[in-house]
């Protein structure tokens, strides 16, 4: 699984208008299945965004993670995320999951994310969404479970 993690001051997610997420601060995922992905992955990559250390600590340090900052994180699918671009200037989505095993996935960060005691706020699957964010400082980060950069 892949991940764009980004610190934020505060986030909303809009379907046709709709606001069907709303966050204050903390980590904002853009959150990308690829063929390979099972249920490992999906609790790895909780695991590694409820725990990241991109939050100012007591002495100003960025040694704080969404826990110990109290944040909430929101999670929105984001099958573009295994675009390969490498060939000519159409992106090929080959190795993105079929939908049918990206959604339990994906529904699967959030709720480990959140058994690991994390306010969680999601997008809709498969729908067009408008992702409104303020990054904080900025921080983004990018995340591969397997590794691959």
């Amino acid at each position: 699984m892949r991940a764009v993690a980004q610190r934020v001051r505060r986030a909303r997610i809009r379907v046709g208008g709709a606001v069907v997420g709303e966050m204050g601060a903390g980590l904002l995922a853009l959150v990308g299945v690829g063929r390979d992905d099972g249920p490992e992955s999906a609790a790895e990559l909780a695991r590694k965004l409820v725990h990241l250390r991109v939050f100012d600590d007591a002495d100003g340090r960025r040694n704080a993670s969404l826990l110990d900052a109290g944040g909430t994180l929101g999670v929105v699918s984001q099958f573009t995320l295994f675009g390969d671009a490498r060939k000519g200037r159409r992106p090929s989505y080959a190795d993105a999951a079929p939908p049918e095993q990206a959604e339990p996935l994906v529904e699967r960060v959030c709720d480990e994310a959140r058994a690991l005691g994390v306010a969680v706020v999601t997008g809709r699957f498969r729908a067009d969404m408008d992702v409104e964010l303020v990054n904080a400082g900025p921080v983004t980060i990018l995340i591969d479970t397997a590794r691959r950069f």
